[in-house]
């Protein structure tokens, strides 16, 4: 239970205490700021409290939105302040300033906003939400009560809270075709205690359904299977807006959506390439693996870029410009973001084929759109950076870095590295990754040559970072290394030729993705990358690159899938357990929600 403490004398009829009970706060009453100072301290430390000006007059949305976001650990609209228990202290502190300052007695002007303005003053940082078409106000008269309460009538509180589920900015199939009737599934979700959590649980739930309707090969298995992925997909729109409806932001429930995202589609991957080889024993697992692969490094892309730029200074260019510009043209700001086949549009283009073809021609096209949609967004932002006149700062080189994933093999050399100069950092990881795949790519199964160039591959990984990634294009090092991993391993398991070989590099990669995506979202949480004794255990992405070299050259076909399959299996048992006691010890510590507002590709 959180508690409201109202200042000041109560207006007659106003319906405030009911709102404040209705939003879950204990309603208690002080005549001046030092009652409400000893109110404060009789709150147990653990609770959630709000200083709310009795004359306020405003929807009860934005009392939630100004009071009650976890997200937040101090927040506040006119008239209203609230703090959770971590920064209680300082709302104590603001509130004996402002009470030192009147003498004790509540003034004429409002105490909440006093109290906000001195907790900012003193370096607390207050989050004020965009209320937009809401009301939140304290009128000083009769005649400003009765402007201010015909302006909350003239207001549908709850259309503007259903508006504001959406997202801020998504795709056009989302857009027109999803969210104009998920919203009414979020708010009925909400009025019956449904949690974002469950919502999303049942979304995985439905998509690996699809998947095994996917693997019977039959007609009616992948018609099943295709309808089955779209309603999984409205209920991953519906967690999220659930989540923004209710406010109901929680750490572990943004990484189950982040993560779940990734699981559903690539067992759907899985679940098309079983099919396929029941339906007419074609084997397309060499397709599903590839489009995973496709899909990762494009994800890569993304949050590498990302964090190369989250806080460079004079972060602007001439393209960037361009885009702006052509965003304003309202038609072109929904071709681009189609063309870039976000997952709204990547999973209906997936449903529908899944019903009316094949697999193999599902996942042909799904990589010929894949590929058109990454040399895109590559393209621009590639372009972007070396017209772009930016500062990168240390934290987003130690993002990169972390990103990148070196283990001890590579760690050694980027020690020697730094005595001496070398190209640039992206043309080595490009260098080394290019080498691997097409050593293993152009050789027999189990040459040698493939251990030469994964020793070089090492050798590169390890001076790329050498120097901190501060140059324009350094946020592509990431991007090379996920590409070299991922391709080496494809290739050899293709070169191998023996049945279940593919099916275990699909699983090893799986692996290792998981391992990859959980450092993009601690480091976007603000968490920092994974305890290098993490990385280290499971050998760094040099490290397993050299392993499957290793393997490839000294196994034969059938030996080298178990150990491909042992791999799998001890990678994702060591990053499963590490990472889910991460993000439950995370959410019991109460460490702050990150939820992406705009559609991930």
């Amino acid at each position: 239970m959180s508690t409201a403490i109202l200042t000041g004398q109560p207006v007659p009829g106003s319906p405030l205490e009911g709102d404040l009970r209705s939003l879950g706060f204990d309603v208690r009453v002080a005549s001046d700021a030092a009652d409400a100072e000893s109110l404060l301290a009789a709150v147990p430390a653990d609770q959630r409290v709000a200083v709310v000006d009795a004359r306020f007059v405003g929807h009860v949305h934005a009392l939630r939105l100004g009071l009650t976001d976890p997200r937040f650990a101090a927040s506040a609209v006119p008239g209203a302040v609230a703090a959770k228990p971590g920064a209680r202290t300082e709302l104590t502190r603001a509130l004996r300033t402002t009470a030192a300052t009147t003498g004790g007695v509540v003034t004429h002007d409002a105490l909440p906003d006093d109290i906000a303005a001195a907790m900012e003053s003193g370096a607390t940082d207050v989050h004020r939400p965009d209320l937009g078409t809401l009301v939140a106000t304290v009128p000083d008269d009769p005649q400003a009560r009765n402007e201010a309460r015909q302006a909350v009538a003239a207001v549908d509180d709850e259309a503007v809270r259903l508006r504001t589920a959406v997202k801020s900015r998504d795709g056009f199939f989302t857009t027109y075709c999803i969210s104009p009737y998920s919203r009414y599934i979020a708010r009925w979700c909400a009025r019956r205690g449904l949690t974002p959590n469950q919502v999303t649980t049942a979304s995985l739930l439905t998509a690996l359904i699809a998947a095994g309707c996917a693997a019977t090969g039959t007609r009616g298995g992948f018609v099943a299977a295709g309808v089955l992925l779209l309603l999984s997909f409205v209920l991953d729109c519906t967690d999220g807006q659930l989540a923004r409806y209710s406010l109901q932001y929680s750490t572990l429930g943004a990484w189950l959506d982040a993560t779940f995202d990734r699981a559903k589609e690539y067992a759907y991957y899985a679940g098309l390439a079983l099919g396929a080889a029941n339906a007419n024993s074609d084997d397309v697992w060499a397709l599903a693996l590839g489009a995973m692969v496709l899909q990762t490094c494009r994800h890569v892309v993304d949050f590498s870029f990302n964090e190369a730029n989250h806080d460079a200074t004079a972060n602007t260019s001439p393209t960037a410009a361009l885009s702006d510009k052509l965003d304003s043209v309202g038609w072109t700001v929904w071709v681009r973001r189609m063309i870039v086949l976000p997952i709204g549009e990547r999973w209906a283009m997936i449903a529908v084929l899944t019903a009316v073809t094949t697999p193999r021609i599902t996942l042909v096209v799904l990589i010929i759109g894949c590929a058109l949609a990454a040399c895109y967004t590559t393209a621009g932002r590639v372009l972007r950076s070396l017209t772009r006149k930016a500062t990168r700062t240390d934290r987003a080189a130690q993002a990169l870095s972390d990103l990148a994933d070196n283990g001890t093999l590579a760690s050694s050399f980027t020690a020697l590295g730094r005595r001496g100069r070398f190209l640039p950092a992206p043309v080595l990881a490009f260098v080394g990754g290019a080498a691997i795949v097409a050593v293993a790519a152009f050789t027999s199964y189990g040459s040698p040559w493939v251990v030469v160039a994964a020793v070089v591959y090492v050798v590169l990984s390890g001076l790329a970072l050498a120097r901190p990634l501060k140059a324009p294009l350094d946020w592509l090092v990431p991007p090379f290394f996920r590409a070299a991993e991922y391709g080496t391993v494809l290739v050899l398991a293709a070169k191998a030729d023996v049945n279940g070989a593919l099916p275990a590099a699909f699983g090893l990669v799986s692996a290792v993705a998981y391992h990859h995506y959980d450092t993009v979202y601690r480091i976007k949480g603000g968490a920092g990358a994974p305890p290098r004794r993490l990385v280290r255990a499971i050998g760094g992405q040099e490290g397993r690159t050299l392993v499957v070299a290793l393997a490839a050259t000294l196994l034969s076909t059938t030996d080298f899938t178990v150990a491909l399959t042992a791999l799998a299996v001890a990678v994702a048992l060591v990053v499963l357990v590490e990472s889910i006691r991460f993000w439950v010890a995370a959410e019991k510590k109460g460490a702050p929600a990150v939820h992406d507002e705009g559609e991930p590709a």
